[in-house]
């Protein structure tokens, strides 16, 4: 494909796949995590720690987006992703459900920060009017496929090792991404029409909300997310309690659903036509 032929794009691509992977090993790890600190409990754990998550994303998400033309945009990422790899090398050392809260907070707003620079990033580096369109495509894809593929790797891993190795694999995916980052030409960003930063997130938020298509898309984002969090909330109880399971049972459980996730995707388009060929 041609957008990956453009070098600095090539490059923040794959800082940005080699995160997420991390970040799908940090999920299933975590919920390792929680079981082996609230046992019974660890689906509240969890659920708690998705809720401190979507909280982050909601509040920092839009200030993030607000700010980026006022930041060295190469710097601030690396700095992000030095952040999460702490933040990460740190969740195998906590004693206390709570420190698991802190923790959380701390990743998920280095993360979500660091979302809508990247985007920011892409149309000054793919210029192209066909290619850039692709690029948010490509970033899409890749952020649906974490979710469903990350697990495979937890599971060949947790046969061998402790799910506590694989938060330090997260940490040292976080410093290659940083790594790339820095290794890319990035420019500053022009500055922005609106004068004041709350002014330019209000300014989304606004045109987000009075288009329907947005809205509608927000509906069913929310739906999809309510059923992923029922698995990735209950998957370490079931197993471990329901099922006797082992670690290594939680992430192919996860691997599961993510393969199921997958086919329904690749096939909800032919149930909606009535294409799939019928019996002969």
């Amino acid at each position: 494909m041609r957008l990956f032929a453009i070098r600095d794009y090539r490059r923040l691509f794959s800082a940005q796949v080699i995160a997420l992977f991390g970040t799908g090993l940090t999920t299933v790890a975590l919920g390792l995590l929680a079981y082996d600190l609230a046992g019974p409990r660890a689906g509240l754990v969890l659920g708690t720690a998705l809720t401190i998550k979507m909280v982050m994303y909601v509040v920092i998400a839009p200030l993030a987006a607000a700010y980026v033309d006022r930041l060295p945009r190469r710097t601030f990422l690396f700095l992000l992703d030095a952040v999460r790899g702490v933040v990460v090398l740190a969740l195998p050392l906590v004693t206390e459900v709570w420190h698991i809260y802190v923790l959380i907070g701390l990743l998920q707003a280095a993360s979500a920060a660091f979302t809508p620079t990247f985007q920011a990033v892409i149309p000054d580096i793919v210029t192209d009017e066909s290619d850039c369109t692709r690029a948010p495509s490509a970033s899409q894809v890749a952020y649906t496929m974490e979710s469903l593929l990350s697990p495979v790797p937890a599971a060949v891993a947790l046969t061998f090792m402790s799910f506590n190795w694989l938060f330090l694999g997260t940490s040292a995916g976080f410093l290659i991404s940083g790594l790339l980052v820095l290794s890319t030409r990035i420019p500053d960003a022009r500055p922005s029409t609106h004068t004041k930063a709350w002014g330019r997130a209000a300014a989304g938020i606004g045109t987000f909300l009075r288009t329907p298509r947005l809205r509608g898309i927000m509906a069913l984002n929310l739906v999809v997310a309510a059923a992923g969090s029922i698995v990735v909330v209950n998957t370490a109880n079931h197993v471990g309690d329901e099922l006797g399971g082992s670690q290594s049972g939680v992430a192919r459980m996860l691997a599961a659903s993510g393969t199921g996730t997958l086919l329904a995707a690749l096939y909800c388009p032919a149930f909606s036509t009535g294409s799939l060929p019928g019996p002969s």
